[in-house]
């Protein structure tokens, strides 16, 4: 892979598919797999360094290219300017939890989402310590009906994935959930694919309820 510092606020990634395959992926992930292109993403981030002073940070312009041999990522830092609207910019993002839609649609313009993607949605949020569960817990216990919970540990932190069913749920209001979560924790860079085959299951269901009983 190399990597080329633009400017300030951009840097260019050009992958190989040997690249991609070097990590892990394949060809079809990065066209097709939602979950998989986010963490190649992030294994391509991880590599920039110290060096670079590249800092992810606010909303960022993601522009994917394919090429004969493999493909090449643009990602772009957006600075807004005081009582800006990130919807001026391309690709601005207010929510940490939509920044790979723009990816993905990048390099998917032609393919429709499958019927799983449109009614089901995986928020992954990370804790450092247990301890930042427990009070969330109590503010939670009572909306737990409106999405399933999951709890792992991976690499000395927390992870805690809310699963919602957009049939039984308004988009807007797992949002809203989504928010309660991140005064105590993180939106996660991670995919919940990655955790559960890696991270060690701590709580496989009703999540809230179990620390609740235990540690309240």
């Amino acid at each position: 892979m190399e990597i080329e510092r633009i400017n300030e606020n951009t840097v260019k990634f050009n992958l190989s598919y040997g690249d991609i395959e070097a990590r892990g992926f394949s060809k079809e992930d990065v066209w097709y797999n939602r979950d998989k292109s986010e963490e190649l993403f992030w294994d391509m981030m991880d590599e920039l360094g110290d060096d670079t002073e590249f800092e992810v940070e606010g909303p960022l312009w993601i522009q994917v290219n394919a090429m004969n041999e493999g493909i090449e990522v643009i990602v772009t830092r957006a600075h807004l300017p005081k009582n800006a609207e990130s919807s001026q910019f391309p690709f601005g993002i207010e929510d940490p939890e939509e920044l790979f839609d723009p990816i993905f649609d990048a390099i998917t313009e032609s393919e429709e989402e499958s019927e799983e993607d449109l009614q089901v949605a995986d928020r992954l949020f990370v804790f450092n310590e247990f301890d930042q569960i427990i009070p969330l817990a109590s503010k939670m216990i009572s909306l737990e009906d409106e999405f399933d919970s999951q709890l792992y540990a991976f690499e000395d932190r927390y992870y805690l994935n809310l699963r919602f069913d957009y049939s039984l749920i308004e988009k807007k209001r797992a949002k809203d959930i989504a928010s309660m979560v991140t005064e105590y924790g993180a939106v996660s860079k991670m995919s919940i694919h990655r955790i559960g085959e890696y991270g060690k299951e701590v709580m496989g269901s009703d999540v809230f309820e179990q620390v609740n009983k235990y540690f309240s």
